[in-house]
Order: C-alpha cells, then structure tokens, then sequence
C-alpha cells in the first residue's frame, strides 16, 4: 500500500511517515523546494516537489491508495492573515480534489484542537466555538479548512478528521509553540509564567492516531488526539524535575506581554523591527485549552504514552541537536 504525505518534513508529518514505513507502507512526500529536509534524512520515501496549490497535483497522487494531509501554515502574527487563508484554506480544498481526481481510497485529515476553540471547561468533538470567537487568524483557518473536510466527505469523499492538540516529543524542527515553551525553559529565558493550561500527548501517539484513523475512523468525524490536561505551571515543574533547572516561580499579568505584543506587532513591526511577541498568541494564552480525547482512545484505541516521558524525549533532542548552548 502506498500513501501520499503532505507536510511530511515537519513535526507531526515526519512521525507519520517514519510510522507509515515501519509499518510497511510505501511513502511519497509531497515538499515544496525551499522544504528543510533534515526530518526524512535517510528515509526510504520519494520526494515530490510541489505545493498545495499545484493544479496538477493529482497527476502525483496516482498509484497511492491513502492521502495523509497534514500540511498547513502556522502563523500568529495578524499580518499574516491572507497567506493562512491560502495555505490552509485553499490548499485543503485543492488538495482534497486532487485526491478526488487521483482516485484515493481514504484521506486522514490533520485538523487541530484549534479548529475547534474552548469552552467553559473541557471540551469534546461534539463542542464547536463560533467561528467568530476563535482568537485570530491562524484558528480561524483551521475551522475552515476543517469545513472543506467536512463538506468532501458529505459529497461521498471518504475523509477522516483528526485534530491533535499540542504534541511534544523529538524532530521539533522549527520549533512548534509547545516547542518553543521547552527551549525558552531550557535557556532560561523564562523568569515567569502567564497562569494557562494546554491539553498535551506525545507526538508519537499523535502518528498512531493517524493510522488508526485511516483504519478505524469515520468519514466524516472529527477525532481529538490528545492527552492530559496540565497548566503551564505543572508543565514548567515536570521540566525542573528533568533538567535540573529551577521553574520559575511567580506569574506575570496578561496585560503586561499583551502590552508588549500589541507594541511590538502594532508599532515597531510596520518601522521594520521583527516582533518578538504575537498579539493572538498572548491572548490565547488568557484562556484554558483543555480537550477531552475519550473519543479516540475508545473508537480508535489511541495510545496515552506518559508525558514526562515525551518531555524528557524532547529536552533529549533539543540538547543534542544543538538547540541549547
């Protein structure tokens, strides 16, 4: 069986292919030319040169029976809206018809816990934030992205949705938000800590997820892969008791890097400065992402590896790979 990757250089991607290999599929990789490779190092996958927005991209689609589309563009920065419209909205789109015209059997979708916003506390699949009220661009596009999903797979295209909340483990190239967190701890750049929470699961389990949705998942349906729910202060604790480094101790106001953002995005950026700190990322940060993935883990059987587990693993990776002077 043979599967077509998109986004397969990045972190979720890279986990999913070498997962798809192990477990004796054939892979192609759809990477665009500027792509940092250094995830599919030595891998056994054919490379495809192109982009989301190819209008012939169905013609490398031939001969593979599953499509993986994880692809998508992350962005904060509000300058940033029409390019994650296009990545994220458009691309899906093409992608999804080019999947139709190649005659792919089943597509996994790789939405996000984004898509679906927060609550008033945890939230399953079944909760769905108003378009409206999800905080900027990034999410808004995710939502829908999610509904070209959605909308194939009511015209018959048989796709399956998976929304990973926010994974963490090694071949965090860019690196992620979650990422990011770990290596500002590990620099300790990080004197204080804003009072929030994340749902997190181990990006290993997250490529498990992707094949047990292709097998077991409902055209149609939406599948949170996530984990365990721990605030920001939990997390930054776990990393002390890995590292050896003192987790901060004392939170800072929102209003205070709100302040920041707003000035370094608002004022600074359009004077040429590169801003350090997005408005949209402070003002997710102001709520509770907290999911519930009983769903995956009952329909699906996602696995629940331990997070300081996926922590260690992480610290590990960054460490060697030169991430930490």
């Amino acid at each position: 069986m043979q599967a077509f990757v998109t986004g397969g250089t990045g972190f979720v991607g890279s986990h999913v292919v070498r997962l798809l290999l192990q477990q004796g599929y054939k892979v192609k990789a759809l990477v665009r030319p500027s792509s940092n490779l250094a995830n599919l190092q030595g891998l056994d996958v054919e490379l495809v040169k192109g982009d989301l927005t190819d209008p012939n991209l169905w013609q490398q689609m031939m001969g593979c029976q599953y499509l993986f589309h994880v692809a998508a563009h992350y962005s904060l920065w509000q300058v940033d809206k029409q390019l994650l419209y296009r990545h994220n909205v458009i691309g899906t789109r093409n992608i999804l018809e080019a999947a139709r015209k190649a005659g792919i059997e089943r597509t996994v979708y790789t939405s996000s816990v984004a898509a679906i916003g927060v609550g008033a506390g945890i939230v399953d699949e079944t909760y769905q934030s108003p378009v409206e009220k999800l905080v900027g661009s990034y999410k808004q596009s995710k939502f829908l992205a999610e509904q070209e999903a959605k909308q194939a797979a009511a015209r018959g295209q048989d796709v399956v949705i998976v929304n990973p909340s926010s994974p963490i483990g090694p071949l965090d190239i860019k690196p992620t938000p979650t990422g990011d967190i770990i290596l500002r701890f590990l620099r300790r750049e990080m004197p204080f800590y804003l009072d929030t929470g994340l749902n997190f699961i181990d990006v290993r389990d997250v490529a498990w997820g992707h094949l047990l949705a292709l097998h077991k998942g409902k055209s149609g349906d939406r599948y949170i892969l996530g984990n365990q729910n721990l605030s920001l202060k939990q997390v930054l604790d776990q990393l002390a008791q890995i590292t050896g480094i003192p987790a901060p101790q004392r939170t800072i106001p929102s209003w205070i890097p709100l302040s920041v953002a707003w000035i370094d995005e608002k004022v600074l950026a359009p004077l040429g400065k590169t801003p350090s700190v997005p408005v949209d990322g402070v003002r997710m940060a102001q709520q509770q992402m907290y999911y519930d993935a009983t769903k995956a883990v009952r329909e699906l059987g996602l696995p629940q590896s331990d997070i300081k587990q996926a922590l260690k693993d992480a610290v590990d990776w960054f460490i060697a790979e030169g991430y930490v002077k």
